[in-house]
């Protein structure tokens, strides 16, 4: 298993299931209505909802900059896209969209020639890993909210 391997690994486990700290993103979303993903029950938090929109939007960019698109810290409607559709199927489809997303990541990531992890204007290794901590530093947000609505 080389490192680019190892780094898809850890995507994986941090989304999926069987990371070392506890749940996963999936796992952490894993029963969550959409009038629950909605809500906003700390005033001036994100909604989960919202939080998916922004992981998702991170996930792609930072795929999108693995297969060579220059790299772009993101603001406004691009770093938090808006909810603009609140319906049970809208959030069935976002949370389809952000799995979707993250399975292509990995696969970026799995692809990615392990000798260019270096390279890149905070590195590709930097990047790779600050996706994976970013994931799980909002699905601790989203576990936050969950058990506050709940």
């Amino acid at each position: 298993m080389n490192e680019s391997h190892r780094i898809a690994d850890q995507l994986h486990r941090a989304f999926f299931g069987e990371a070392w700290h506890g749940p996963s993103v999936k796992d952490t979303l894993a029963g969550v209505a959409a009038e629950t993903a909605v809500s906003h029950p700390l005033k001036g938090a994100h909604s989960i909802w919202e939080l998916v929109h922004h992981l998702n939007a991170w996930i792609v960019e930072v795929n999108a900059t693995l297969r060579g698109k220059p790299y772009e810290s993101m603001k406004g409607d691009r770093d938090w896209p808006p909810v603009t559709d609140t319906s049970a199927a809208a959030w069935d489809r976002d949370l389809a969209t952000l799995e979707s997303s993250e399975l292509s990541l990995e696969e970026t990531m799995r692809d990615f020639p392990p000798e260019k992890l270096g390279e890149g204007g905070k590195s590709y290794y930097y990047m790779a890993h600050g996706i994976v901590q970013h994931n799980l530093y909002h699905a601790g947000q989203m576990a936050l909210l969950k058990k506050y609505k709940s």
